[in-house]
């Protein structure tokens, strides 16, 4: 059909770089390809969110829409936010995995850990982008709480295995955010020995 001429399109992106161009020209706006490239992913989001919406199992939808929509985000920040940039475009991502998951959470369980990484490595990245400090501890945190949230979530009571990995992650990332890791060389040994201690003795206590 005519209304789907690709002329019209490329018509109408290049009447629209025109004016964001003339607008900077004139001093109104600034950051033009931020905005051309913005409204450009953010049309296409949209696009995927109509499909995603108007037909719930086009799950797979949800990808390229909060993708989309989170990297137009991020490109409409204004300066001042730049440093959240990287933030904004994996929260896209891990909403596109939290969709997923509640499309199903008996079986879509999994999604929750590809958000929940995301979600920490935007936070690590925000936080060393306005602070200047290495945040990369903060990694073991984020992962913990990731697993603990597999235990916790609607359809998480067959999950009470992902306590075990959460709860060591934090306590990892405890030791590393509290500036003892000097002293790790010298605790996991220690604890080590005491785990494998402890079965050892039960093994003895309680022969096959």
């Amino acid at each position: 059909m005519k209304k789907y001429d690709p002329r019209l399109w490329i018509g109408a992106l290049l009447v629209f770089g025109g004016v964001l161009v003339l607008l900077e020209n004139l001093n109104v706006i600034s950051d033009v390809s931020g905005i051309f490239w913005g409204a450009i992913w953010g049309l296409v989001g949209l696009f995927f969110l109509f499909m995603l919406l108007r037909n719930r199992s086009n799950w797979w939808a949800a990808f390229p829409a909060f993708t989309l929509l989170g990297l137009a985000a991020s490109a409409f920040l204004p300066n001042a936010l730049e440093a959240f940039s990287g933030l904004v475009f994996f929260v896209g991502i891990c909403i596109a995995f939290l969709w997923v998951y509640f499309t199903d959470v008996q079986s879509h369980w999994w999604a929750i850990i590809p958000a929940g990484v995301l979600l920490t490595l935007g936070a690590i990245d925000a936080l060393e982008e306005t602070t200047g400090v290495d945040s990369g501890n903060f990694l073991f945190l984020g992962l913990g709480l990731t697993f603990i949230l597999v235990a916790i979530l609607p359809g998480g009571k067959n999950r009470s295995w992902a306590f075990i990995p959460g709860l060591v992650l934090l306590v990892f990332g405890a030791f590393l955010t509290a500036g003892v890791v000097g002293w790790m060389q010298y605790i996991w040994p220690a604890a080590l020995i005491l785990v494998g201690g402890y079965f050892v003795l039960k093994f003895f206590r309680n022969p096959a």
